[in-house]
């Protein structure tokens, strides 16, 4: 790894550390999954700092942020959308949940 890279990501570590005083674990995993461009979901007991933790991330990174709290009636749609039909231009047109 080129030198500017482990400064950057040691950069990276050391300002979500900065706000999130839990596991330095979490933060690894977290920025490994980021590198990977992967998803992750963060489960753990409430008062943990998991939504810190992701804010954190999204803010280091120049990112945006969105909660989503899981329920059991959540259905796809509240996350992604639903492609509901324009009859003027008889075509589908996404309109975004509002996570």
């Amino acid at each position: 790894m080129a030198e500017s890279t482990t400064k950057l990501l040691k950069s990276l570590k050391q300002n979500i550390a900065s706000v999130f005083m839990g596991n330095s674990t979490a933060i690894d995993r977290v920025i490994t999954c980021l590198l990977a461009r992967g998803h992750i979901l963060i489960e753990d007991v409430p008062g943990v700092g998991k939504t810190v933790l992701a804010t954190s991330v999204a803010k280091s990174i120049d990112g945006t942020f969105a909660r989503i709290q899981c329920t059991p009636d959540l259905l796809p749609s509240d996350i992604t959308g639903i492609n509901m039909f324009d009859q003027s231009s008889s075509s589908f047109q996404l309109a975004r949940a509002s996570v």
